[in-house]
């Protein structure tokens, strides 16, 4: 059985590198170098942190969710708390220039960053889906991070709150832009699974599975494609303009019209065809999508 390790705080993290009490008790900066000798093989642990880490200098196959993946350099991932990872093969070299940010979501709590963190999709990606960067985006996310660790190593004022806030914000924002560089250049990609995921739709909809599933879910939609909903979601929009969720809408909207145009069926057999369970959120959908309700489209 794995061990199992649950990292609750930071003090939890430096207690288990063997570090000094961290300067702030809600983030810290770690150098990957201090990892050495101290991850173990086959451990599972578990965050009550959220955690954004640079790999540079740093071996090791990792897995959380469904995946395990084998870390390059240059590749950032994000974990969000309440995920687990388990630690294979981890080899840290001794210049490793790589780093983890740490910190509590008390650290944002009487923030705006704490409504906006959930706009920063990339917390719930796989571990497969990591971060690519270039030499230049390394340089401006470690530079970003250098000033981190230096407001969360001062005394505390009235500052410090405000300050470390803003620059997790900022380098969270550069991160959002680089992900939408490496959607953009895999864009061959992006229109593959865009392709993939209409024909997921279609061959849903050639079966039996609306009436024993119910409509298709980006979790399941995700799940087919092989990718995490939040992943496959954000690919989507970079190349349509549309969330999965509402290209799942549009598809059910525009077979929902060709019924209408071309069958006998009732506003509710309608619904109930295409996989809803209640008429009413059938209706719902519609009339966001096409401004009236099915029955005046019908009758229009």
């Amino acid at each position: 059985m794995n061990e199992a390790v649950h990292i609750k705080s930071i003090s939890d993290i430096h207690d288990y590198l063997g570090l000094p009490t961290p300067s702030h008790p809600l983030i810290t900066v770690l150098p990957h170098a201090v990892f050495k000798d101290k991850i173990k093989n086959g451990t599972r642990y578990a965050f009550d942190l959220y955690q954004v880490s640079l790999k540079d200098g740093i071996e090791c196959a990792m897995g959380y969710g469904r995946s395990t993946y084998d870390f390059k350099d240059g590749s950032m991932v994000f974990i969000s708390p309440g995920q687990e990872a388990l630690a294979n093969n981890v080899k840290v070299e001794p210049d490793a220039i790589g780093w983890t940010i740490a910190f509590h979501p008390n650290l944002i709590k009487h923030s705006a960053l704490r409504k906006k963190i959930k706009q920063y999709t990339f917390f719930e990606y796989e571990i497969d889906e990591s971060l690519h960067l270039s030499e230049k985006e390394i340089e401006i996310v470690s530079g970003i991070s250098a000033k981190i660790e230096y407001e969360s190593t001062q005394n505390i004022d009235r500052h410090t709150q405000a300050l470390l806030r803003s620059n997790l914000e900022l380098l969270l924002d550069y991160c959002v832009r680089f992900y939408d560089r490496q959607f953009y250049i895999r864009s061959d990609l992006s229109k593959s699974y865009v392709g993939r995921f209409e024909t997921l739709l279609n061959d849903y909809y050639i079966s039996d599975r609306p009436l024993l599933m119910g409509i298709p879910t980006v979790q399941y939609c995700g799940q087919e494609l092989g990718l995490s909903p939040y992943y496959m979601s954000d690919l989507l929009k970079q190349e349509t303009g549309k969330s999965a969720l509402e290209l799942i809408h549009l598809f059910l909207v525009e077979k929902a019209q060709n019924l209408m145009s071309e069958s006998e069926l009732s506003i509710t057999q309608i619904s109930y065809e295409l996989g809803f369970a209640y008429p009413q959120h059938f209706s719902k959908v519609f009339k966001s999508k096409v401004g009236m309700s099915p029955r005046k489209f019908r009758a229009s």
